[in-house]
């Protein structure tokens, strides 16, 4: 990764950077109308992408039920 960092902060990696920047908002100036008509297609695709990936990789949700909460917790009696 720190290859990459180091790509990142040179002057190549600024160039490319920037022609990225410049040709992807070239294609959405250029090609409004398909980006918006396939954008719903594009959420709806997020949603279990996301799922899938931002709960730890794929581990499920066997570890949120581990914890307790703070709230359920008793305090002790005298």
């Amino acid at each position: 990764m720190s290859t990459l960092r180091e790509f990142l902060g040179s002057r190549l990696g600024l160039a490319v950077c920037v022609a990225l920047a410049v040709l992807g908002a070239y294609l959405l100036w250029s090609h409004t109308g398909h980006v918006l008509s396939a954008l719903p297609y594009v959420i709806l695709l997020a949603c279990p992408l996301l799922h899938f990936f931002g709960h730890g990789h794929g581990h499920g949700h066997a570890h949120h039920g581990d914890r307790a909460s703070p709230r359920s917790e008793k305090a002790p009696t005298p």
